[in-house]
């Protein structure tokens, strides 16, 4: 509210949202934290007591509902470890929402899929920053992954026999430096080509928004090529 003019001070801010009915701030730290002003807000009237229980009785009923508050041994979940997380159910799990979660806008004369059993008949171009980085796979609020579980595009095809060449073309998402001659010499060799392109968050993230949808940097000349 305070960087849309809406108020003009912390405490102000603090005021408005908790007669609106907020009750959870996300800040960064400390210093820059609105609710901390609810103190003073209190001692100067403009909230009273009872509105200060309201807004935090549901927060604590939450926190009480998902145990936070119950001893480890009584939380099901503390003993859980990496080895029942990437459990071949659960990475099997994963698969399969991964593969119903893709958007395919255009199939020219039946392209896809590409079937394993010919892959190995095929000569594959993966090319792209986003075709062998793991790096800039995952987006904003992902978890830290376990580097042994990361299969970036090229790495899977490899893994079903493929014969695979692999150009980045640039090395990062900004694509600020591009090796032309490096991405054409992979791709005419190849029978089939996937161009692996996009931002992450390198590029953008929550509060780092952009002001168009053009591909960063020179990945739109790079897919070109590619093409052509």
């Amino acid at each position: 509210m305070l960087g849309h003019h809406y108020t003009h001070s912390f405490l102000e801010t603090a005021v408005a949202s908790v007669n609106a009915g907020c009750n959870l701030e996300l800040s960064y730290g400390m210093r820059n934290n609105v609710f901390m002003r609810i103190p003073q807000a209190l001692a100067m009237g403009n909230i009273t007591l009872q509105m200060l229980r309201d807004r935090v009785r549901p927060l604590f009923y939450t926190r009480m509902r998902l145990g936070e508050f119950d001893p480890p041994a009584m939380n099901p979940y503390s003993s859980l470890d990496l080895s029942v997380v990437q459990s071949p159910e659960h990475r099997n799990l994963s698969l399969e929402a991964a593969v119903k979660s893709f958007v395919l806008l255009k199939n020219v004369r039946g392209t896809l899929p590409l079937r394993a059993q010919d892959l190995s008949s095929q000569r594959l171009a993966v090319v792209g920053p986003f075709a062998d980085n793991p790096r800039v796979l995952f987006g904003d609020y992902a978890p830290v992954p376990e580097p042994q579980y990361i299969y970036t595009p090229r790495r899977g095809l490899e893994m079903l026999g493929a014969n695979v060449s692999f150009a980045a073309g640039c090395s990062e998402p900004w694509c600020k430096q591009y090796s032309q001659a490096e991405l054409v010499k992979v791709v005419r060799a190849a029978d089939v080509v996937l161009v692996c392109l996009g931002t992450g968050v390198d590029v953008e993230t929550e509060a780092k928004d952009r002001s168009d949808l053009s591909l960063p940097g020179h990945q739109l000349e790079l897919l070109q090529d590619a093409v052509q």
